[in-house]
């Protein structure tokens, strides 16, 4: 591929990460912190923040890896309190949306991706791209955020007809015009709540 063209992918992944931010960024803006807190399961080992600090982690180690040439996400930060206060996770959405911006610099970098293996002796160094490891967050946060949007929606808050839905699902419906199901975000019967409640 030429320059041009891996600039123009590497400006299409970086957009594509920064909408499914932003789009977590305004479903945050509009949550409750108690409904943030949530603990849910059996364990009531899971919350809405424990999910968004584990995207918030992923992108600052590529964020931080870049850089030097080699992501980590094993050793992650997990700041605990980024799962606890809303308003720090979009604070923090807010500067990675910005960081990914500044990371064409890096384009044409060898990357190195750090990866243990069970029972192997240390870790495997794979070798990759900034572009293949954006295609990654960007699947591993819409991922998640299909996990947020059926926990919330568990509690009755409502989102966006298209939150959690990967930008190729997106692609698919408006090549074939298969619009997402009718109350495919409604389905819950409890009681519906304003993201704000």
């Amino acid at each position: 591929m030429s320059e041009p063209q891996d600039t123009a992918c590497l400006d299409s992944l970086i957009e594509e990460n920064r909408l499914a931010l932003h789009q977590l960024q305004t479903f945050l803006e509009r949550l409750a912190p108690a409904v943030y807190r949530h603990a849910f399961g059996p364990t009531r080992r899971q919350s809405l923040g424990k999910h968004v600090r584990h995207i918030l982690d992923h992108y600052d180690a590529l964020l931080a890896g870049a850089g030097v040439g080699s992501i980590d996400y094993e050793n992650r930060r997990r700041d605990q309190r980024l799962e606890a206060e809303p308003s720090l996770a979009v604070a923090r959405l807010v500067a990675i949306g910005t960081a990914l911006s500044c990371l064409e610099a890096h384009q044409s970098a060898t990357l190195r991706v750090r990866y243990p293996v069970e029972g192997a002796s240390g870790c495997l160094s794979l070798t990759t791209s900034l572009a293949r490891e954006l295609a990654f967050l960007t699947s591993h946060t819409v991922h998640h955020m299909a996990l947020l949007g059926m926990m919330a929606e568990s509690l009755g808050v409502t989102l966006p007809a298209h939150f959690g839905v990967h930008p190729s699902t997106l692609r698919f419906w408006q090549r074939s015009a298969t619009p997402p199901q009718t109350g495919s975000f409604a389905r819950s019967s409890k009681p519906r709540l304003a993201l704000s409640d």
